[in-house]
């Protein structure tokens, strides 16, 4: 459900904006009777008022109505004329390219929605939650499914990704001599966005495939910036290698409070973690992985001789648990776990040691046979726990090995890792984190913009899309113009369903379920 103090916050402050815009724009006192020579002075100071804010909103820019602020400058005219009047030729390819991809962007994306749609549905039916991850589009509601620390990268991207979308279409309006009249910004509800302001006279007078070049050149251009920030990503480690390294293992960044991990012998910021078990960490994904690979096998075991396996046993009473799993230690105990082991006598046999000196320097093992060497009477003893439990033995510098005891998700999402770690003391190591993650919103929501505005859909760039295809392509094929519109229109149509059920659904998903 989306949080009531989120929804109150966002509809009170949008009700404060336009009802303070409304008084500033009547009058506060009503005009003077038919035939009066009175001027009232309190009338006099209302449109003094009224005319210096509207004057104001003017001057810079500025548009309000109900969910939406807009503003508008002429200030980077300049700047988008040198940009389309820079070398033509190039321009003219590097918009036939975008031309190309905005065409195929449009078709493919009524593929993509279509099997975003039949996933959406196909969840709903079978009421598999891991489902939603499988999805490509899914419908992103502040506060929701993004957490608020995450907003600062989502909204920046946002209109970083707008800012880019425009500039492309005013760059290549101006290359095909279409009057720019200005750039602007604005905010709907909470997203922010972009838009061009351009001669919508020349812009009917010019061919359907020149409309092409200027429509698909938004697509294009976030397709481009996504491109550009996936090999950021990739080329971030050899960007940031003058200042950090990599390959050594994870940094800790952060540990929640209520995290298994927290507390004196876990893990702290700062630490350096190199192994989860028998798996080598030399990355976040590293961790990842090793944690997905700890969750799904079976729990290992631990070489100890027999000689210390009698020495550290002491006498227990063994009971089963509810899930059928065996326990030979006291509930009370914060040091002692039960192990399962055989001998060639029996294949049952259950003791309960202390974990810290059974599992350290001892090395792992899944079954006796791993543990024979230097003709030394080994055992491998195993943790008997719940199901989905695991007993993971973490490798963190320059601490002593932390035993974690619980599933291994906990750990994986209660602890915050860096593959970057600092040359120097004054380096900050959240900083690649920071720039990590908005590459990966960048690319995420610069993608997604291409996506949608493709999308042959009512007021998007698709439907103009649509239109100087149809217009280009089948001027010959259908000579009647109201037979081509009425095409378009179907296309539209059924496009702006195929959109809108994915919207509706997709939020019906995340706020209701």
């Amino acid at each position: 459900m989306i949080p009531i103090p989120l929804v109150v916050l966002v509809m009170g402050g949008w009700c404060a904006i336009y009802l303070a815009d409304t008084l500033l724009k009547v009058r506060a006192r009503a005009p003077p009777p038919l035939g009066s020579h009175l001027e009232d002075p309190g009338a006099q100071a209302s449109d003094s008022l009224k005319t210096s804010y509207e004057e104001w909103l003017t001057s810079y820019g500025l548009s309000i109505s109900p969910f939406h602020i807009r503003w508008q400058t002429p200030v980077f005219n300049r700047l988008f004329y040198d940009w389309g009047r820079w070398k033509p030729r190039l321009l003219y390819q590097w918009f036939n390219l975008g031309m190309v991809f905005g065409i195929i962007a449009m078709f493919s994306s009524i593929l993509l929605l279509g099997k975003t749609l039949i996933q959406t549905l196909s969840q709903m039916l079978t009421e598999v939650p891991s489902a939603q991850n499988d999805r490509m589009l899914q419908v992103v509601v502040p506060g929701v499914n993004l957490p608020v620390s995450q907003l600062t990268y989502f909204f920046t991207a946002i209109l970083i990704s707008g800012v880019i979308h425009e500039i492309g279409h005013g760059v290549a309006a101006i290359r095909e001599q279409v009057r720019f009249n200005g750039f602007g910004i604005f905010i709907f509800i909470v997203y922010p966005g972009a838009f061009v302001d351009l001669f919508t006279t020349h812009l009917q007078l010019i061919s359907p495939v020149q409309q092409l070049r200027i429509f698909c050149a938004g697509v294009w251009h976030n397709f481009v910036l996504g491109v550009l920030s996936l090999v950021a990503l990739f080329m971030l480690p050899v960007i940031l290698f003058p200042l950090y390294y990599t390959g050594v293992g994870a940094l800790v960044l952060d540990v929640t409070e209520d995290s298994p991990a927290n507390g004196p012998r876990g893990l702290f910021v700062g630490d350096l973690v190199t192994q989860l078990q028998d798996c080598s960490v030399h990355k976040v994904e590293d961790w990842n992985s090793c944690l997905g690979i700890i969750s799904q096998e079976p729990q290992i075991g631990y070489c100890i001789s027999s000689t210390t396996l009698q020495q550290l046993s002491f006498p227990a009473r063994v009971y089963k648990r509810l899930d059928g799993t065996v326990e030979c230690c006291s509930n009370n105990s914060l040091t002692d776990v039960c192990f399962s082991y055989s001998n060639n006598v029996d294949t049952h046999l259950y003791a309960c040691l202390p974990a810290r000196k059974t599992i350290e320097a001892n090395q792992v093992c899944r079954s006796n046979a791993d543990c024979q060497k230097d003709f030394i009477s080994s055992l491998c003893v195993i943790p008997s726990l719940e199901n989905q439990t695991r007993l993971i033995r973490v490798k963190h510098s320059p601490q002593i090995d932390m035993l974690f005891v619980g599933h291994p998700l906990h750990l994986q999402y209660t602890v915050s890792l860096s593959s970057f770690i600092p040359r120097f003391n004054f380096l900050s190591i959240d900083l690649p984190v920071v720039i990590e993650t908005f590459f990966k919103y960048l690319i995420s929501l610069s993608g997604a913009l291409a996506v949608i505005n493709a999308v042959p859909c009512f007021a998007l760039d698709g439907q103009w899309m649509l239109n100087s295809f149809l217009e280009a392509t089948l001027s010959s094929l259908i000579i009647d113009k109201q037979n081509r519109d009425l095409l378009g229109f179907l296309i539209l149509l059924a496009g702006s369903t195929l959109l809108a059920a994915n919207v509706a659904l997709g939020l019906w998903m995340v706020t209701a379920r």
